[in-house]
């Protein structure tokens, strides 16, 4: 009896297979592009439901930027279409490949005149909500499976893994970068985007290389730590460490893009209370960027998560390494 027993049990799985944490967007490239691109009723509704809260949200961001509503023209002054074209721009490529939103966008708003005062806490806050939307919207479009309530998904965990990671390096940076090492600026960007760089060609030297479906969650903490001191001494460069980190882990290149997105948004979220804690306190903080971005990048982060349920994913295995190479090519040219 107990040999037939034996003989009839299946082998059991790793712990942690790639079907454990992306199995959604595997099955969904697995169907053709007309299913992937169509949207049902119940996600519509939902999306309509987001945009009307997200709404609100921006008549906030122009009160926070100190014009009232019964000054229109005040009102429209700050509504800048460079900005808000620059906005759907950068985030729609965030959102659809996990990184350059304030790597790129920062420099560009630089070089239109705009303070770094005016330029940070305005990020922050536009990329907190875009990042949390993002997430929200590649749940619903399945390009991934988070879960809010035990048992918890993998996708979620590994949020949970990389937001802690990211927290933890942001501020262990700050403190030693700037208050213990000084380390110079331009050496700081530089070894960011020579890191940017190279992990973009090893992910795409990976394209041709063999591959393991095998899942390993525990070099996402040493990513997340990488990515959150990037960020914490630079600004810029957690999107890339991320999501590049996830796939090198085992991880298919939809769902890191969208676990990247929510994590990031999390991490932001931090900065985001901060400056808005003084800001309640009474703190002179230049909001006047705020709608601008908000606006631009609300639209991308719905739009950017369809784009990615209906582009197949080995294109993406190309697509983001690529990606993360030019956005590291680009820092380092500025450095030049």
């Amino acid at each position: 009896m107990s040999e037939g027993r034996i003989g009839e049990v299946e082998p059991v799985e790793p712990a942690y297979r790639n079907p454990e944490i992306d199995a959604v967007a595997r099955e969904l490239d697995d169907k053709p592009f007309t299913e992937r691109a169509r949207i049902g009723t119940r996600t519509r509704r939902r999306v309509g439901w987001l945009l009307l809260v997200l709404g609100f949200a921006l008549l906030a961001s122009v009160w926070a930027a100190g014009v009232r509503s019964t000054d229109p023209a005040a009102v429209s002054r700050l509504f800048v279409p460079s900005v808000i074209v620059a906005g759907v721009v950068f985030e729609t490529l965030d959102s659809a490949s996990g990184m350059g939103f304030g790597t790129a966008l920062s420099p560009l708003l630089f070089s239109l005149g705009y303070a770094p005062l005016e330029v940070v806490p305005a990020l922050f806050v536009t990329e907190s909500m875009s990042g949390l939307l993002a997430g929200a919207m590649h749940h619903e479009f399945e390009n991934v499976e988070f879960s809010i309530r035990p048992p918890l998904t993998d996708a979620t965990r590994a949020v949970i893994v990389l937001t802690a990671g990211g927290i933890a390096g942001t501020v262990l940076s700050v403190l030693l970068a700037y208050l213990a090492l000084g380390l110079p600026e331009a050496l700081i960007e530089g070894y960011v985007a020579v890191l940017v760089i190279g992990m973009g060609l090893v992910g795409i030297a990976r394209q041709y290389l063999p591959r393991s479906n095998v899942y390993r969650p525990r070099r996402l903490a040493g990513f997340a730590l990488l990515a959150g001191v990037n960020k914490g001494i630079s600004g810029g460069g957690f999107g890339p460490v991320v999501t590049l980190g996830q796939i090198f882990a085992g991880v298919y290149e939809k769902t890191a893009t969208a676990i990247t997105s929510f994590a990031e948004g999390l991490v932001s979220l931090v900065g985001a209370v901060l400056y808005l804690t003084l800001f309640a306190a009474g703190f002179a903080v230049d909001y006047r960027l705020l709608p601008s971005l908000l606006v631009g990048s609300v639209v991308a982060a719905v739009v950017a998560p369809y784009l990615v349920r209906v582009v197949p994913g080995n294109l993406l295995g190309y697509l983001i390494p690529a990606y993360a190479f030019g956005i590291g090519l680009v820092v380092l040219s500025q450095l030049v």
